[in-house]
C-alpha cells in the first residue's frame, strides 16, 4: 500500500515502518557519534519503551554503555491492510539493530499497569539478565486500570480551583484563539494521580525487589515536565501537577525502601505523543523551537536523555533541584529564554504563525513521531505495513 499521513487532531492514525526505522537509527547514530557513557548501565528495564523518552533511554543505554535491555510497551501490531502503531515499528527496529551491534534486547507487549506483565518481566529478567540496575519509568496513559481493585481511571487535564483561559493553537485549521479549561473536581483529581501519578511506578519496584532482581545500586529514574510561567496553569497547579507532586513522594518512598536509588527527572518540552494532546502546548513548543534553534541549544528527546544519563544519573556531581529531581530542562528554563518566549507570545497570530514560530519545526517533528517526512524514504512507494517482530 501507499502509506500516506493520516491525522486526526492531535494524533496521527498511521505511521510509516520504514520511516520509523530510520528515526531509531538517526537517534542511534548520534548516542554512537558520542562519548561512551561512563559507569553507565549494564542491565536496564524500560517500562514505556517505544516512543519519545522511553525510546530515547533505551537507545541511550544499548548503545551508549553496552546495557541489556528489556522493554516494556502496548502498542498495536500491524495487517496485511493497516499498519501498525508508530511504536510497534520503533521498537522492531530497535531490536534489530541491537541485535546486529551484539546486545541483548527482548520486548513485551503488554499492559504495564497489569500483575501480569510485571510477572512476565521478572521472569524474563531472571531467565536471562539476572538482576537490573536500572529501571526507567516512562509510562505515558490516559488511563490506567488498577490491578488490585479491576477499576478503569481516566485522567483529564485541567485546572484546580479555578477555570483558566489561554491562548491555544488548533493544529488542525490552523487557528488562534482563546480556550477556557473548566476546573477539575476531586474525582478527577484523583483519578489523574491514579493514572499518571507515582503509584505504578512504585508497583512496579516492589514487584522487582520482592523478587530479587535489583542490584544493591539499582537506580530508577521516572519522567516528568514542569516548564514556567506560560504553562504553569496547565503544569503546576492543575491535575498533571497534582499527578507530578505524586511522582516526587513516589521517589521517596522507593528510596527509603531501600530497593533503589529512586529520582525524578525534568525533561524539555517537545513534541511528543503525549504534549500534542494537552492544551496550549503546540503553541508553546513552537516558541521554544523558535527560541532556543536561534540560540542554538535546542534538543530532542536522544540529545536529553544522553545528558540525563552523563549529567544525572552517572556523574559524581549530578544537576539536582531542592527538591531531588534531575534537572535536564535547564536550557530551556534560561531567564534570558523564557523573557524571548514570554515575549513572542502575545504577539502571535493566524497571519505570522509561521514568522514568529517555529510551527514548521513543530509539525515536521510531529509528522516525524510517526515515520513521516523522513530524507530518504520513498512515501510513493508500494510499501507492506507488516513488519515482524519477535515481541512475547
Amino acid at each position: 500500500m501507499i502509506i500516506q499521513p493520516k491525522v486526526r487532531g492531535f494524533i496521527c492514525t498511521n505511521a510509516h515502518p520504514q520511516g520509523c526505522a530510520a528515526n531509531v537509527r538517526e537517534q542511534i547514530d548520534y548516542i554512537k557519534a558520542q562519548s561512551p557513557i561512563e559507569g553507565g548501565p549494564k542491565n536496564v528495564l524500560v517500562v514505556g519503551a517505544s516512543t519519545g523518552y522511553g525510546l530515547a533511554s533505551r537507545i541511550a543505554a544499548a548503545f551508549g554503555s553496552g546495557a541489556n535491555t528489556l522493554g516494556v510497551f502496548f502498542e498495536k501490531p500491524p495487517t496485511e491492510k493497516r499498519t501498525a502503531s508508530a511504536g510497534y515499528y520503533n521498537a522492531a527496529a530497535f531490536e534489530e539493530e541491537a541485535h546486529k551491534a551484539g546486545l541483548y534486547a527482548k520486548s513485551i507487549n503488554g499492559d504495564a499497569f497489569s500483575d501480569e506483565v510485571k510477572a512476565q518481566a521478572i521472569e524474563m529478567i531472571k531467565q536471562d539478565m539476572g538482576k537490573v540496575d536500572l529501571v526507567v519509568y516512562s509510562l505515558a496513559s490516559p488511563r490506567r486500570k488498577d490491578p488490585k481493585t479491576g477499576e478503569l481511571h481516566s485522567s483529564v487535564l485541567k485546572p484546580i480551583g479555578k477555570s483558566y483561559t489561554a491562548r491555544n493553537l488548533n493544529t488542525d485549521k490552523l487557528e488562534i484563539s482563546d480556550i477556557t479549561l473548566e476546573p477539575a473536581n476531586e474525582e478527577e483529581i484523583a483519578a489523574t494521580v491514579k493514572v499518571m501519578g507515582g503509584e505504578d511506578w512504585e508497583l512496579w519496584l516492589d514487584a522487582l525487589g520482592e523478587a530479587g532482581v535489583l542490584t544493591d545500586d539499582c537506580k530508577t529514574v521516572a519522567y516528568t515536565y514542569i516548564g514556567e510561567q506560560l504553562t504553569w496553569p496547565i503544569y503546576g497547579h492543575a491535575t498533571i501537577g497534582k499527578a507530578k507532586e505524586d511522582l516526587d513522594r513516589a521517589a521517596k518512598e522507593i528510596t527509603a525502601s531501600g530497593k533503589a536509588d529512586a529520582h525524578v527527572a525534568v525533561l524539555k518540552a517537545l513534541v511528543t505523543q503525549s504534549s500534542s494532546a494537552i492544551p496550549v502546548m503546540p503553541l508553546y513548543i513552537s516558541l521554544v523551537y523558535k527560541v532556543m534553534k536561534e540560540e542554538g541549544t535546542h534538543e530532542g528527546c536522544i540529545e536529553q536523555l544522553y545528558r540525563l544519563y552523563t549529567e544525572g544519573l552517572y556523574t559524581d556531581s549530578p544537576r539536582l533541584d531542592n527538591d531531588n529531581r534531575y534537572r535536564v530542562d535547564d536550557k530551556e528554563l534560561r531567564p534570558e529564554t523564557q523573557a524571548k518566549i514570554e515575549k513572542l507570545w502575545p504577539e502571535v497570530t493566524e497571519e505570522n504563525l509561521f514568522e514568529l514560530t517555529d510551527y514548521k519545526g513543530y509539525q515536521a517533528d510531529f509528522l516525524k513521531l510517526f515515520g513521516f517526512g523522513v530524507d530518504g524514504i520513498d512515501y510513493e512507494a508500494d510499501t507492506s505495513p507488516v513488519v515482524k517482530a519477535d515481541f512475547e
